[in-house]
């Protein structure tokens, strides 16, 4: 019985669907996108794509990349100590400024793949596409986990102007947002928009006495359009903007006790004089001498659309750069451990020149050529205080650093095209191709310092010995350059079944090219420097580090590539009043690109080896009447290493790997972020009030299963399954010009952990700690684990004109 009941109930609510619209003769609103560099309607583009609106974010609240995660499935963003992850199907770059990011972004068409800019805010967007699969021919630099394409509300013919307000009182949250936009003359149109944010935080500084973080947001963006001829329109966009930080959104939990040793909490008291206790109960709060991120953009796009015949010939020229200065006390504890400090500079420059062929011909096409180059300084330090606890293993170490400096330049050309022939009314062939050269130029030094802030080079043995145990080893400067270059192919098949039903089939190849590692802190040459076998407070034995099993460090890693299929469907159904868009995908990765904690202070690059990530996207829309549409989305997602024989172990776990001394196998095992069920489902319903206001309800009710936060897949940072409650109350007038709206977010109160990991430093001082109270070589450690804000209740105005 249950299986025909199964296979019944779809068409039972099919049927539902279509007899309810009918009577009504309701249609959707379409949905149009421009994920083929062409204006299509969302049903026709055979790709597994989700647009949401700029309306809809300003709605939702949503406020950058993070927040909007719960509205696309296979979508994950998460914010680190010292990085941020972007993810799609499970795909990601880890946490290392040398990495692109295997999810690209796109604004305008302008290439962002630093990991930094996922951090910055969004404003007057016209919409936000989310590709998943690999991009790899018409997405400027191609990305091989899928594309985040942001497209900036332009300016308009007609005067028009917003202001939009937002207060919520419980985390300190105020953000104001103005635009105006028309004509200047005839020909000449402008748009500016200003936006401006702040939050005191959520979390409780205990040891500071502030809540955290203390986030400033802003951005001024100026647009100019030019219809110079009936043939020529130029867009120029120029926008500076800012967001910092006071403090993290993170905290201690889970401590774990090596057998017959003392705990992190009484090893920290211990070398305090029982002054400070570590909190681990996940209650909001945490102990931190401060941190700040200061991050500072501008960038500047020149888009040219000239109609070349019935051809249109597009140049796009991007400027792109950022610079920022963080401070981390990365011990994640109010004790006086150590600092790390970073900053970082980047500047990027590409052009873009394309020609499109007009569509709806027996040949379809669009190709063209891409150039970008860019340069990177970065340096960082690792700092002991004056006043740090590790002046119990010797005074000498007090206000020394071992700092690091790195360099990158890079250039790349490609060049790209795709065709789709129109067999008949009904099939359709789509065959592209792109090819890519690039060329990356790197140096790495490592060194030490002593309170004068001198370089002590590999003299001073005790700055040596010590440092090197928490490997961190001193070394000239490493330099290396590599080139290669790919072609990347993709095939396409489209059938219209019906009017209403479309099918398809995709198989195309991903790249992501190799590069050099920025933050390794130990020599990539296993026989480099020196190291102790025990611990830094008893006697001093020297060793290489390939003879006391520490791990080397790394500089090069390689290109990571990608092989994926996907077969989808895109139905409009009640005659249009509902869609239903599927999609089941299976990508199979080599070389995967992957960033793993030391398990002190560092990571490490490593090219991971095989994985397979499969799974089914669903997406649909309903108006069921007049005034209400139903929505959802679901993904489900299988990602398995297939090889991954040189993993770190967690805390506590046995090493299994046969090739690897000391590290662990993760063979057929998942990944971070990688939850088996992924979705939403929400319900928009507006209402006439007398002649002239409207009230409007807005539910979304955003799930996700279980999923694993640390990348060792360490069982103590597990994210349990979770369904979270976000809800808008509105009225405003009918014609739109005004609304006043209560905005509630997580109602359901969810603690949602993002990004999870050991507390550095923890294994290593307990294990010193035991050894000096006589109770054995015996570690333990703690962890600490970012979280998504709790329960907000904000108060939202919008007026219009």
């Amino acid at each position: 019985m249950i299986k025909p009941l199964k296979n019944f109930l779809p068409l039972a609510i099919s049927a539902a669907i279509a007899s309810a619209a009918t009577a009504q003769d309701l249609v959707l609103e379409e949905v149009v996108v421009t994920a083929q560099k062409r204006v299509e309607r969302l049903q026709d583009v055979p790709i597994s794509v989700n647009a949401v609106s700029g309306a809809k974010m300003e709605e939702a609240g949503i406020t950058n990349l993070e927040g909007m995660t719960a509205y696309v499935p296979n979508l994950t963003m998460n914010q680190t100590g010292i990085g941020t992850i972007i993810a799609i199907r499970g795909i990601s770059s880890g946490i290392n400024q040398g990495f692109e990011q295997s999810v690209g972004q796109y604004v305008d068409g302008v290439y962002y793949g630093r990991a930094q800019l996922a951090r910055a805010p969004f404003m007057d967007l016209e919409r936000v596409e989310v590709l998943r699969g690999p991009q790899s021919i018409l997405f400027g630099k191609n990305s091989i986990g899928g594309a985040i394409s942001m497209v900036t509300a332009k300016p308009t013919e007609e005067f028009e102007g917003q202001v939009t307000a937002l207060y919520e009182p419980t985390h300190g949250e105020k953000d104001l947002r103005v635009v105006l936009s028309g004509p200047l003359t005839d020909t000449l149109s402008g748009r500016l928009s200003l936006m401006g944010r702040d939050m005191d935080g959520y979390y409780d500084n205990t040891t500071l006495d502030r809540d955290e973080s203390g986030d400033k947001e802003q951005v001024i963006r100026g647009q100019l359009k030019w219809d110079a001829s009936e043939d020529l329109t130029v867009n120029l966009k120029l926008e500076t903007g800012s967001f910092d930080t006071k403090g993290r959104n993170l905290e201690p939990i889970n401590p774990v006790t090596g057998a017959g040793g003392l705990s992190y909490q009484q090893t920290l008291s211990l070398l305090t004089g029982g002054q400070y206790q570590l909190d681990t109960e996940q209650d909001f709060k945490r102990q931190s001498n401060g941190d700040f991120s200061n991050n500072d953009t501008e960038n500047a796009t020149l888009t040219i659309d000239y109609a070349l015949g019935e051809h249109t010939l597009t140049a796009i020229t991007g400027y792109n750069a950022y610079n920022y200065e963080e401070d981390c006390d990365c011990d994640f504890t109010g004790a006086t451990i150590f600092t790390a400090d970073s900053r970082e500079d980047f500047k990027q420059f590409s052009q873009e020149i394309r020609i499109a062929s007009p569509g709806g011909e027996t040949i379809d096409y669009i190709g063209g050529l891409f150039y970008q180059s860019s340069e990177m300084t970065f340096d960082d330090a690792i700092r002991v205080p004056s006043t740090s606890l590790l002046g119990g293993l010797s005074t000498l170490l007090l206000g020394t650093a071992s700092q690091r400096d790195f360099t990158q330049d890079s250039d790349l050309w490609a060049g790209f095209a795709q065709a789709t022939w129109n067999i008949n009314d009904a099939w359709r062939l789509t065959v592209g191709g792109r090819y890519t050269s690039e060329s990356k130029d790197a140096t790495r030094t490592q060194h030490h310092t002593n309170t004068l802030g001198n370089d002590v080079g590999s003299s001073d043995i005790l700055l040596n010995t010590v440092y090197t145990s928490f490997r961190l080893e001193p070394y000239p400067t490493i330099e290396d350059k590599r080139s290669e270059g790919a072609f990347t192919p993709l095939v396409t098949m489209q059938w219209d079944a019906t009017d209403d039903m479309m099918l398809y089939a995709t198989y195309t190849e991903g790249f992501k090219s190799g590069g050099f590692d920025v933050r390794s802190n130990a020599h990539p040459d296993p026989t480099y420097g020196v190291n102790i076998i025990a611990n830094p407070v008893g006697p001093v034995i020297i060793q290489t580090t390939a003879a006391n099993g520490f791990q080397a460090g790394v500089f090069e890693y390689e290109e990571e590539k990608a092989k994926s299929f996907e077969i989808g469907s895109k139905m409009t159904l009640a005659d249009g009043a509902a869609e239903l868009n599927a999609a089941i995908f299976r990508t199979q990765i080599t070389d995967m690109q992957t960033s793993q904690f030391d398990g002190v202070l560092g990571f490490n690059v490593t090219n991971a080896g095989e994985a397979t990530t499969q799974g089914l996207e669903l997406d649909g829309r309903w108006l069921v009447a007049s005034g209400l549409t139903l929505s959802g989305s679901l993904g489900f997602l299988d990602f398995t290493f297939d090889k991954f024989p040189n993993s770190q172990c967690y805390f506590g776990q046995t090493p299994n790997s046969a090739t690897y001394p000391g590290l662990c196998d993760l063979k057929g095992e998942t990944r971070e972020f990688a939850p088996e069920f992924q979705g939403t489902l929400s319900a928009d319903y507006s209402q006439p009030m007398g002649d002239n206001l409207e009230w409007r309800i807005t539910g979304d009710v955003n799930f996700s299963d279980s999923y694993f936060t640390s990348p060792t897949l360490d069982p103590n940072l597990e994210q349990d399954a979770y369904a979270k409650l976000n809800l808008r109350l509105a009225m405003g007038s009918q014609d739109g010009m005004w609304e006043v709206a209560l905005v509630g977010k997580n109602l359901t109160d969810e603690s949602i952990s993002t990004f999870g990991n050991q507390l550095p430093v923890s294994t290593t001082l307990t294990r010193a700690t035991n050894v000096a109270v006589g109770n054995g070589p015996i570690a333990s450690t703690a962890y600490y684990s970012f979280y998504e804000r709790p329960r907000s209740i904000a108060l939202q105005g919008t007026l219009r004109f």
